[in-house]
């Protein structure tokens, strides 16, 4: 048989009409709706400290980091070779490389660096462009940032909240007090309760005497564990007083390694990065948090961080998501024209920014409440509500958002890799953790009965639009009429309100700030003829408007 010889014109094999890789993305010079929303709510340091952010976040080596951070997942090392626990997790080193990245920059303190002066805006707009790398890593990033309000309420804990503010990322499994830098768990979930933790059943007993700041052995399962890594983990456990919040280390006062056993971690649909794990407490120690029977109080600070965070990621994947499906129809053509000129595509791609838009302008509105809540009363009510708003109504707009962007890109888009299927996997997590969609739903409700002032704070909000758009004042009509149901009617209709208010809280923000394309396309397509699918746009949609706001 004659030997095989390649054949030298392989036409077939000739990469056309596909688009070429083109410039570097800068997510934040790139990204013109970041920078003038900014403007509008922020003072001037925080862009000049995003920018350089920007810079590193363009590059291929943080790209690499990202993809190698999700397709190699963290591994459990429960023993040593001898038997010995060991209850380790080994992180790919990119994974290690992106959390140093945001660490020595200080994305993870810099709301409490500058809290009344735009730091909390420098917080969420740096998880914006941080989840644009990888979004499973900022998990730890959020929960050491959100730790802070908690660590205040520690007794004895002014080491702690000091190293939480340092920008050394060490990953080293040593006792938090040899580091410069700690960073921060979560473990609150457990089988039998869920959401519902007054239903938790792991048990704390004193060490010494009960009490504020004294030191507790736990005795318990965790379902969730969140980045087991962490050099500390805020958790609950019932005491004779009642529900009740700790601090527990990874290592014991006397620097041995403490009794939380990492039983598996969760095999996940996304947000592989990230470790998840079910976790056991067999006699952990622990230190009590505030008020012992005051577990829940002391946590719900933390928890307003971190849901504003969860509304702040899948904001910042639709914009990840935009750019990418924008590039792609640039430089790809069909029938005869590029997918870029064809009427169907642009007004889809117009779609989907005009949901990316008004996605960055809530969680920029609710991270500026925050900044002012200690000095303005409204802004304080505004930040009771708006957190939980954004988290609800934006991870319900996430998995069919990347769903449709997957498709712009066609079966190049399904395959892992395209960061799109990275990122329609990673689209539900944020909907889930940090309580899922009934559970904030009912959370609003308790927010409106409890808080009034939050529901008048909203109502000024929305009056400062009034007049700039029909559908818009009709809306704010149908949502005042709503709101003055019976609280069995408001409960069974919790869902219907929670999507009106934060729609017509992103229309007022885009009446106000946005081009007038994005704002009267908006009311026209979500609190008027609303579609369920993306691209349905009324005829005279002024779709070259929008879409110009995708170019830098």
């Amino acid at each position: 048989m004659a030997d095989y010889a390649p054949r030298q014109d392989l036409t077939t094999h000739r990469v056309e009409n596909q688009p070429t890789a083109g410039p570097r993305r800068d997510p934040w010079r790139d990204d013109r709706p970041l920078r003038e929303t900014l403007s509008h709510f922020a003072p001037a340091w925080v862009g000049e400290r995003l920018a350089p952010l920007g810079q590193k976040l363009g590059t291929a080596e943080v790209e690499r980091w990202g993809e190698q951070a999700d397709r190699y997942p963290p591994t459990l090392h429960a023993f040593d070779r001898y038997g010995r626990r060991l209850d380790e997790v080994e992180y790919h080193p990119a994974y290690h490389a992106l959390m140093a990245l945001a660490i020595e920059d200080g994305w993870h303190a810099v709301a409490w660096e500058q809290e009344h002066d735009g730091g909390h805006q420098a917080h969420v707009a740096g998880l914006y462009l941080l989840t644009q790398a990888e979004p499973g890593f900022c998990c730890p990033i959020t929960m050491t940032h959100a730790a802070m309000p908690v660590l205040r309420q520690l007794q004895g804990g002014e080491a702690w909240r000091e190293r939480l503010m340092g920008r050394a990322y060490d990953a080293a499994a040593i006792p938090a007090e040899h580091k410069r830098t700690n960073t921060f768990g979560m473990a609150m979930t457990e089988k039998q309760g869920g959401s519902d933790v007054r239903r938790n059943s792991t048990r704390a007993s004193p060490v010494a005497s009960p009490g504020t700041g004294e030191w507790y052995r736990l005795d318990g399962h965790k379902w969730f564990c969140s980045a087991p890594m962490s050099d500390a983990f805020l958790t609950l456990a019932q005491t004779d007083d009642g529900l009740s919040c700790f601090l527990a280390p990874r290592f014991t006062p006397d620097a041995r390694r403490n009794a939380i056993e990492i039983q598996r971690l969760k095999d996940k649909c996304g947000n592989r990065a990230n470790a998840s794990a079910e976790i056991e407490y067999a006699g952990a120690w622990a230190q009590l948090v505030g008020e012992p029977g005051r577990g829940i109080p002391a946590i719900l600070e933390m928890v307003q961080q971190t849901r504003l965070d969860a509304a702040t990621a899948p904001a910042g994947m639709m914009r990840q998501a935009v750019s990418e499906v924008w590039c792609h129809v640039k430089g790809r053509r069909a029938f005869d024209r590029r997918l870029a000129d064809q009427p169907l595509m642009q007004r889809v791609v117009a779609d989907l920014e005009i949901e990316t838009e008004a996605s960055l302008m809530l969680a920029m509105r609710g991270a500026r409440a925050m900044d002012r809540s200690r000095s303005d009363e409204h802004e304080a009510a505004l930040a009771r509500l708006l957190p939980a708003l954004a988290k609800f109504w934006h991870n319900k707009r996430g998995p069919a958002f990347m769903a449709e962007a997957m498709e712009c890109l066609g079966g190049i888009g399904y395959v892992e890799e395209a960061p799109l299927a990275r990122l329609y996997r990673e689209a539900p997590v944020n909907s889930i953790w940090e309580g899922s969609g009934n559970v904030i739903c009912l959370d609003v409700l308790r927010i409106l009965d409890r808080h009034p002032a939050s529901i008048e704070a909203l109502r000024q909000e929305l009056s400062l639009a009034r007049g700039h758009h029909a559908a818009f004042d009709a809306a704010i009509e149908a949502l005042d009429e709503r709101l003055t149901a019976g609280p069995e009617q408001l409960q069974a209709e919790a869902r219907w309100l929670a999507q009106a208010m934060a729609q017509t809280l992103q229309a007022a923000m885009l009446i106000r700030h946005a081009p007038q394309a994005i704002a009267d396309t908006f009311c026209a397509t979500r609190l008027a003829n609303a579609s369920p699918i993306f691209g349905v746009l009324p005829a005279d949609a002024p779709v070259a408007t929008i879409l110009e706001r995708l170019e830098a």
